[in-house]
């Protein structure tokens, strides 16, 4: 038999990458979670936790805590189901992934009625649309949104929406870099701006669109409102979203770089197929904001 507060202090651990506050969560001394992970590790004959900087789980480690998570949903849900008192009071923490342009936009509106009325406080982890499957592969989310289709082995998929992004610039960096129009010649000298080393919209819009690699100056700004505020500015082109970008657009503020020539992004909800209530709940406001705001 696993013993359970063992695997609760590993999740602890690794939830706040540091044995010392893991030990002040958990109201014990450090000194015990370091004994409570090393006997864990002994029952099971794996090394679950490489000590490093940051924090890593073996492939061992993120099965474990995955189960741990999804025993923790189904006993929550039970205690709810049976009316426990004590249930009642505990606050639950959930686990997202998400990309960055979708939090920036509609999933804080999708999550507002959770949140005021239910007792839980989430965890949104935050990476590329192409990589957030891969946070729930590991087990270190519930459920992420993502570009990809592909179901992943216990988990349900659904469809949320496509996410259109647009080549934008300011009028004034239009007519400053492409007075003369808009070609191959003309884009290789203008800079361009990046989310993080990641993101792949603009090589992508270059290969699509201009048959080019990205070999121009190219900004990296790993905020999605600066991101805007920074092409708005005048400083460069970049790729952004339709549901972000509308205001801007609607003023004048920012233009297509090339009307028409856009990409299409679809979106997927992924979630551990754990039929809880917590999980219905999740599901459907996602669906519901998704469908109004995408």
């Amino acid at each position: 038999m696993i013993n359970y507060q063992k695997l609760e202090t590993l999740a602890r651990v690794f939830e706040e990458q540091s044995f010392e506050k893991a030990a002040e969560r958990l109201h014990i001394t450090q000194s015990a979670v370091s004994q409570r992970i090393q006997q864990l590790e002994r029952s099971l004959g794996h090394v679950l936790l490489i000590r490093t900087t940051p924090l890593q789980l073996t492939e061992q480690g993120q099965l474990v805590i995955k189960t741990y998570r999804q025993i923790s949903m189904l006993e929550s849900d039970l205690q709810q189901a049976l009316g426990g008192k004590e249930q009642q009071s505990a606050t639950q923490s959930i686990a997202i992934g998400s990309n960055a342009d979708s939090l920036a936009t509609w999933l804080l509106d999708a999550l507002d009625p959770i949140l005021r009325n239910e007792n839980i406080v989430v965890d949104i982890k935050v990476d590329d649309q192409d990589r957030t499957h891969e946070l729930l592969r590991k087990g270190d989310v519930i459920g992420c949104i993502s570009a990809s289709n592909e179901a992943i082995l216990g988990c349900n998929c659904f469809p949320l929406g496509i996410m259109t992004y647009r080549c934008l610039v300011s009028p004034e960096f239009k007519q400053r870099y492409f007075k003369n129009g808009v070609s191959a010649d003309t884009i290789r000298k203008a800079p361009c701006v990046e989310f993080n080393h990641k993101d792949d919209l603009e090589r992508r819009y270059l290969s699509t669109f201009f048959d080019l690699p990205l070999n121009m100056p190219c900004h990296r700004i790993p905020s999605t409102e600066s991101f805007l505020s920074f092409v708005a500015r005048g400083h460069a082109w970049g790729l952004i979203p339709d549901i972000q970008s509308k205001p801007e657009r609607e003023r004048g503020e920012l233009v297509e770089l090339l009307p028409g020539c856009h990409f299409d992004i679809p979106l997927y909800w992924h979630i551990w197929n754990l039929k809880t209530r917590l999980n219905r709940l999740l599901t459907d406001a996602l669906l519901r904001e998704a469908k109004h705001g995408l």
